[in-house]
């Protein structure tokens, strides 16, 4: 199984493909995806979902992982991401792939086991699960490759259980 991750941002939407086969993870690519103030909020937004459209033909992805919207103080922002979230979930639905959210308290408990884990720990674990040799940078690139990692736990997991947790 091939899964994209995605780590939602209006400036900086990060990115991950990973393959997931019998407990074991290869990644496959990652990076970011940068916009700028000037263009028009929509015109960003269309061109983060339209991206992530073409990474997700480019590697033949089977299935994506959106980290879901965390409401800090900036409400505005948030609905920004929210903006992006929506529009990235629609490209890929309208691809017919599975889409699925998780919140980061989800991402780091899939990740180390500790819903309290702070970035380096999380970007050490991606870098042992993907047999790495040194944490992936930028930052919101190894969020993705979380929400890879994430989805495959999750799935996993929902499989041994008999579909029975959501």
């Amino acid at each position: 199984m091939i899964i994209l991750g995605v780590d939602p941002g209006l400036a900086n939407t990060g990115w991950g493909v990973v393959e997931y086969n019998n407990q074991r993870y290869q990644p496959v690519s990652f990076g970011v995806i940068k916009t700028t103030t000037e263009f028009s909020l929509v015109d960003r937004i269309y061109s983060i979902a339209s991206r992530i459209g073409e990474i997700a033909d480019t590697y033949h992805v089977d299935a994506v992982s959106i980290e879901d919207i965390f409401f800090a103080q900036n409400i505005s922002s948030s609905i920004s991401v929210a903006k992006v979230i929506g529009a990235v979930t629609q490209e890929m639905k309208r691809r017919g792939l599975d889409v699925q959210y998780f919140t980061p308290l989800q991402i780091k408990m899939a990740i180390t086991g500790v819903g309290r884990a702070d970035k380096n720990q999380i970007q050490q674990m991606v870098m042992l699960l993907l047999k790495l040799s040194k944490p992936p940078k930028p930052d919101h690139a190894a969020d993705a490759l979380a929400d890879c990692i994430t989805y495959a736990v999750m799935n996993s997991t929902r499989e041994r259980m008999g579909g029975r947790i959501k």
